[in-house]
């Protein structure tokens, strides 16, 4: 069954949230004005709309909330990621703020846009000029979000695999629908359910990206060796809700696929405390971010990691023909966004100090191991080699497998480097404590 987006999926998507907002007194139910819920809305987008500030949505739940006291026409809002279709919502006037209202990281989830989709090589970068928050990068503000438990929705059954099976399930993050592959071994569950990976792709066109195609035989290589495997489509891709704005330039994907796990978690035949990452390229840079930000994950692997902190990821990024980086005016993007907001690393050290999850390598909530090829055209092999000199000073247990004149997927060591994969996952997450 191929998804199709409809009025009526959607609103049955955006009802699986589950985190419990509270709802702030007010002397009364002040609405300035109303507005029905549409296709695509989500609070912070018509926070943002009506109110001017993406971040004040806590507003309107606490004004909606009051108003349905005393109004059954408006919605009761219990969570910031369930909206229907047709919820009557109220929009506070300046009078109408909560006495108490809570304090609300800001949750950036613009209205999906098309855009053109970014060429090969970059990567995951920015494409277009807009509204950029590089404050919405920081490892802070990827803490200060909300990953609520929530239920993992199977929503279409595959042929089975080898030893497992095969499906497209989805979740929510930020109120956007994130469609994934999942493999679930066959047969009866250990007591505690099966350990769980969660497989974050590397940087392929949004426009051309599939579900089931790419990364086959890597999948493969987990799933028949009793694992959950569950590997996100972030957002603007396949048929997951949203905008690809990329990864380096917003938190996006890191947010997906830490509200990934927060399904997997609950997902009923899978061990919440046994769940591992895994990362290629830009799912490198994806995974340790998500280990630095959820204690949970018991390790990660990473192969031909995007692992560099930002000065580096600015300086050091060779191109395919082993040039030095481009001039400022032809850079990626992101980059040009970074610097002329920010200033370059020498000017703001402290806040690309505070986007580099390399700075927070102290708070790693497990082992890494790394993998990359010595003529990785695409990733620098450097990249993984100053990483593991850095865990090693942060007194964090890592490894590095150098695989010489190999690849950026490895291609000549695929085997070995999935086997050694594998002996790690089963070490440190299949038989964890």
């Amino acid at each position: 069954m191929i998804r199709q987006t409809s009025g009526l999926l959607l609103a049955m998507a955006v009802l699986l949230g589950s985190i419990v907002l509270p709802a702030p007194a007010m002397a009364q139910a002040a609405c300035a004005q109303t507005v029905t819920v549409q296709a695509g809305d989500t609070l912070s987008t018509i926070a943002g709309r009506t109110l001017g500030n993406a971040a004040a949505y806590d507003r309107i739940v606490a004004a909606t909330n009051a108003a349905a006291a005393v109004d059954g026409s408006f919605a009761t809002v219990e969570s910031a990621n369930r909206l229907a279709i047709g919820w009557k919502l109220c929009i506070p006037g300046s009078a109408a703020t909560p006495a108490s209202a809570p304090a609300s990281p800001v949750v950036a989830t613009p209205t999906p846009t098309t855009t053109p989709a970014p060429a090969a090589d970059n990567e995951g970068g920015l494409i277009e000029t807009e509204p950029f928050d590089g404050e919405a990068l920081t490892i802070d503000y990827l803490r200060a979000q909300r990953y609520p438990d929530q239920q993992l929705v199977i929503e279409q059954e595959l042929a089975p695999g080898a030893n497992y099976d095969r499906y497209i399930a989805s979740y929510l993050s930020e109120g956007l629908r994130i469609d994934g592959l999942l493999t679930v071994p066959q047969g009866e569950p250990p007591a505690t359910g099966w350990p769980v990976i969660i497989f974050n792709h590397g940087y392929i066109p949004p426009d051309v990206y599939r579900t089931t195609e790419r990364y086959v035989a890597y999948v493969d290589g987990f799933a028949r060796n009793g694992y959950i495997v569950y590997r996100p489509d972030y957002r603007g891709h396949a048929f997951s809700d949203g905008e690809a704005r990329g990864a380096y330039g917003y938190p996006d994907y890191t947010i997906d696929v830490l509200n990934a796990t927060a399904a997997l978690k609950n997902y009923p035949a899978a061990d919440p405390a046994r769940i591992g990452l895994w990362g290629h390229s830009m799912g490198g840079y994806i995974t340790l971010r998500a280990m630095v930000t959820d204690p949970d994950i018991k390790a990660g692997v990473i192969w031909a990691g995007v692992v560099a902190n930002y000065p580096d990821l600015l300086t050091r990024w060779r191109r395919s023909n082993n040039q030095p980086p481009p001039s400022l005016s032809t850079a990626r993007r992101w980059r040009t966004q970074l610097q002329e907001q920010y200033g370059t690393p020498e000017e703001n050290p402290d806040f690309y100090a505070s986007i580099s999850a390399n700075t927070y390598l102290d708070d790693l909530s497990g082992p890494i191991q790394l993998h990359h090829g010595t003529a990785d055209t695409s990733v620098p092999y450097e990249f993984s080699t100053i990483l593991v000199d850095q865990l090693e000073a942060a007194n964090q247990p890592a490894e590095l497998f150098t695989y010489t004149g190999d690849d950026h997927n490895l291609s000549q060591g695929f085997s070995e480097a999935m086997a050694r994969s594998v002996a790690f996952f089963d070490e440190h997450v299949k038989n964890a404590d």
